[in-house]
């Protein structure tokens, strides 16, 4: 599905009544053939004052010859049509609604934009905490580069860049969400430079009468990979309940997630060539392959991110209050509490059969050492709270405005590691990473011409004012029991502070019927301060530094008929570094701080040409696009410099370009069956690297060149449905300079083709039940960890 700028085109009519909801905000805004046949001369006199009375907040009234984009109910569902986006956002706009992601496998709430163009989610398990949107140009491990909103208030973790700062998905759960907007590249001003990959708008729903929601899922995989042949399983449940009381409304919802992945990391060493040694023990059961580099390495076990067994329970609390018909407030309390415990085993037995972690021994008559904590275990948990206020107008022209405060709030935080292996209660380390979180202030004020009002009458104004703050202060200690021990001995310890202020202006100008004209800045001041490194004794304090830039915007876009528009757009973005890239590391005599103080914002200039066409029931989208990326902020080993030094460095220049084409339609072919279907091409490339010249000329880390996803669902009648669906990912790199030449293998980051699967029955009217599948074809693929084998799925709902 999509949403764009609304156009002027005939009403057709609903094909099936047995939809529980429509929507003909997508058909009206790009001329796609919706579910109406009436002609508008018959629809309009009717429909234009019931949707102005029942929609008075829609905010994209045109000109004259421009119908505004509406949203038509079919039903008494209390789930509400989706909404429009603002029909002015200069970018490629994709949407998923709940009509749809209900027809897929979704246990997580990432799992709604699995069939996006150009997009994939690192999603290693169901439950993974690392979950990390990768996007054109931008790699799965290049987190700081997208943004994730739930309801205006900004889930994204800007403490660091990397696959350790996911957005914090789990504020939502899948139950609660009305769509998703995924807006392509950093080319509206209402958005920050970390917009330079994608910025993920999710919307949740609210009652209109009183309801109550139950569902609870069932999933098994079956893993077998070296020395692990076993079923991993889990299962999730959730429940809801909400109603609105004259101008009050409310929703409270819990969710309870169990789940145990499959072993997500092997202990591994080179295969030796040394014969073994006096005292060596001799040890069976280790597994041979050639690793992603081709080299013959020997598999001794699973290690510390190993299996891991993950309990997350969520609490989520929404209250919205209407003062007046166009004044509107909002609260949000959001709680989530997770817990995991990382399983390791050896594959390794002496010869009376017990198991062997560590040491000297022998393995087919050859020399290893194997340390001490190659196979070690590790367990945490956390707990995290999500505060929330919002306060908004809602006038149908003229101005509007809107103001959005959150204040995510990590309140307990701990990680514990043992510094060896096997099952005992041994020292360990415990890291404590309360006293983390960030908070937002957003202030926006929109101005939405009406037809008779002179002089303004072409233009849509938005103005606004951005503020957030991220702070971060990690503590180490070692302790004598790894598990539940108290902390002992300070290790070390970071700190650090960002701080970005923005203004920005933004003005949608139709300046001929049929051209319209986007243009704005944005203006951000960055701060990074307090940032501390510690050891026992010793404390290192780094100096306050800041930035301030323009980012100018500009795109246009030409009507060509009522069902294609064409348009151009480029954009400036800056994207500054986070507190974890400038101040994180370690300080001792035998390691090399893994951090960088002096680090430069990324310098994006990226382009786009797009254009979008309404037909055959639904809209294609054709779209080339180049990012220009000076300074990439990345992980990489300066090899210009003896000892090399392996930190956070600026990369001179990479320069990403491809194309995308995709199609969302409805009754494709034949009535009852809509698809989405979508191919990318993306060629990213170093072009600047002094610190790595190496890699000049090579592909970057982890953007396959060609991306495809097929997602069709089959709706026999009301009551039953059926998607099969297929995902594709081509070539790509784990090294910056492209030495991986195994990839297919653990420790690599493999191609793989992996087909889905769901059948959903209605036997009443309030409820349902999902049969499905995920790899349908069991197919082996990784990204440097192993992906899930064939998941199967059962999911029962209940609703009053």
């Amino acid at each position: 599905m999509f949403n764009f700028a609304p156009r002027r085109l005939p009403l057709h009519a609903h094909r099936d009544a047995g939809r529980s909801t429509c929507s003909t905000s997508h058909a009206l805004k790009l001329g796609r053939p919706s579910r109406w046949s009436a002609p508008v001369s018959a629809l309009l006199p009717a429909l234009v004052p019931m949707l102005a009375a029942t929609h008075a907040h829609a905010h994209d009234a045109q000109t004259d010859t421009t119908l505004p984009a509406v949203s038509v109910n079919a039903s008494a569902s209390t789930t509400a049509a989706p909404r429009a986006l603002d029909p002015n956002l200069p970018a490629s706009v994709e949407t998923v609604t709940r009509e749809q992601f209900s027809r897929w496998n979704v246990v997580n709430t990432e799992d709604v934009l699995k069939y996006m163009p150009n997009l994939a989610v690192r999603k290693r398990f169901i439950g993974d905490l690392n979950s990390i949107i990768a996007v054109r140009g931008t790699s799965n491990t290049q987190s700081a580069r997208g943004l994730v909103y739930a309801d205006g208030m900004l889930l994204s973790n800007l403490l660091g860049n990397s696959y350790a700062f996911p957005p914090r998905w789990s504020m939502v759960s899948p139950e609660e969400i009305q769509q998703v907007d995924v807006i392509y590249g950093p080319f509206s001003a209402l958005y920050p430079g970390n917009s330079l990959g994608a910025t993920v708008l999710i919307s949740t729903r609210m009652p209109q009468q009183f309801e109550a929601n139950a569902d609870v899922k069932g999933f098994t995989q079956h893993f077998s990979l070296f020395g692990v042949n076993r079923n991993f399983n889990g299962a999730s449940a959730s429940a809801s309940i909400g109603d609105k009381v004259g101008k009050f409304s409310w929703r409270l919802g819990v969710n309870h997630l169990d789940s145990t992945s499959q072993p997500l990391q092997f202990a591994t060493l080179a295969k030796s060539t040394m014969p073994a040694k006096a005292g060596d023990t001799p040890v069976s059961g280790a597994y041979f392959y050639n690793n992603q580099t081709n080299t013959p390495t020997a598999v001794l076990g699973v290690n510390g991110e190993g299996i891991e067994h993950t309990v997350q329970d969520q609490f989520k609390l929404k209250m919205q209050y209407d003062f007046t018909p166009t004044l509107q407030g909002a609260f949000t309390l959001g709680y989530w509490h997770q817990t995991y415990d990382s399983a390791t085993s050896t594959f390794l037995r002496d010869a009376d059969g017990n198991p062997v972690y560590s040491g000297n021994v022998s393995i087919n008559g050859y020399h290893y050492t194997i340390p001490a904590a190659a196979m070690a275990p590790s367990r945490g948990y956390s707990e995290n709270w999500l505060y929330g206020l919002a306060l908004k107008t809602r006038n149908a022209t003229g101005w509007n405005a809107e103001a959005i405060a959150s204040y995510y709030d990590v309140s307990n935080s701990v990680a514990r590691t043992a510094n060896a292996g096997g099952p005992n209660n041994g020292p360990g380390t415990v890291l404590f990473g309360d006293g983390t979180g960030w908070k937002t202030l957003d202030l926006r004020s929109t101005y939405t011409p009406a037809n008779h009002e002179a002089g303004l009458a072409n233009h849509a104004l938005s103005f606004g004012y951005h503020y957030d703050n991220y702070f971060v202060d990690n503590r180490s200690y070692t302790t004598l029991n790894w598990r539940d021990g108290a902390a002992n001995a300070f290790a070390n310890g970071f700190a650090g502070k960002t701080q970005t202020q923005a203004l920005y202006a933004q003005d949608a100008w139709r300046f001929l019927p049929r051209w319209k004209l986007v243009y704005g800045v944005r203006y951000e001041d960055w701060q990074a301060y307090d940032g501390a490194q510690s050891l026992p004794g010793t404390t290192l304090r780094y100096s306050d530094v800041s930035q301030q830039h323009f980012s100018p915007k500009a795109s246009l876009s030409f009507d060509v008929s009522d069902d294609l528009t064409l348009r151009a757009s480029i954009g400036r973005a800056y994207r500054f570094p986070t507190v974890s890239e400038l101040f994180q590391g370690q300080i001792n005599g035998f390691a090399i701080v893994n951090n960088n103080p002096n680090l430069q914002p990324e310098n994006a200039l990226s382009k786009e040409l797009t254009a979008e066409w309404a037909h055959w029931n639904g809209v294609f989208r054709f779209s080339l696009f180049q990012d220009d990326v000076k300074n990439t902020i990345f992980s990489q080993t300066d090899t210009t410099v003896i000892p090399n030094v392996t930190n956070f460095q600026n990369i001179g220049k990479v320069r990403s370009r491809g194309v995308e084409t995709s199609y969302s339609g409805e009754d494709v072919f034949v009535r009852g069956l809509d698809l989405i279907a979508n191919v990318a091409y993306t060629q990213s490339k170093i072009l600047e690297n002094a610190q790595n010249p190496a890699s000049v000329g090579k592909y970057f880390y982890r953007i396959p060149l060609w991306r495809v996803n097929v997602a069709a669902t089959y709706h026999f009648d009301a009551r039953a449905a059926l998607t099969l669906a297929a995902r594709y990912s081509g070539r790509q790199y784990n090294t910056l300079t492209n030495t991986d030449t195994n990839p297919n293998v653990f420790g690599g980051t493999s191609s793989y083709t992996v087909a889905d699967a769901k059948f959903t029955f209605k036997p009443t009217k309030l409820s349902e039940i999902g049969i499905g599948v995920d790899n349908l074809f069991d197919a082996r693929y990784f990204v440097y960890h192993p992906y899930p084998g064939r998941t199967f799925y059962l999911e029962a709902k209940l609703r009053i």
